[in-house]
């Protein structure tokens, strides 16, 4: 049985949000969500949340005991694209792309031997 969040749009740019759910795949809940206290990334906020969710979805819709849960899958996919304009001279103009991206956490509980 697995339990599954996901926060869309969101605005960190996907290489840096995969930095730190690379930090929590295949750790436990708890250990999860003390890597994501202590790490210093902006990005930390936002999966710490979506772990969060996942782990009431379980609770919640599941019946999953939360002590037993582990973050079984992590992963983080390109989002929209903002385009922006920066003018540069001779009246020409740059291309800023704000990237977004999707992240998901599946947590699911041990197998008991």
């Amino acid at each position: 049985m697995e339990a599954k969040a996901t926060a869309s749009t969101i605005r960190v740019t996907p290489r840096k949000a995969r930095l730190v759910v690379d930090l929590i795949r295949n750790k436990d809940v708890a250990e999860a969500k003390a890597i994501l206290r202590l790490t210093n990334k902006r990005a930390c906020e936002v999966v710490s949340k979506v772990l969060d969710s996942a782990c009431a979805n379980a609770e919640h819709n599941y019946n999953m005991d939360s002590s037993n849960l582990f973050v079984k899958t992590a992963y983080v996919n390109d989002g929209i694209r903002m385009k922006r304009m920066l003018p540069r001279a001779k009246g020409r103009g740059d291309v800023i792309l704000k990237r977004t991206c999707h992240i998901t956490v599946i947590v699911a509980e041990k197998e008991s031997k």
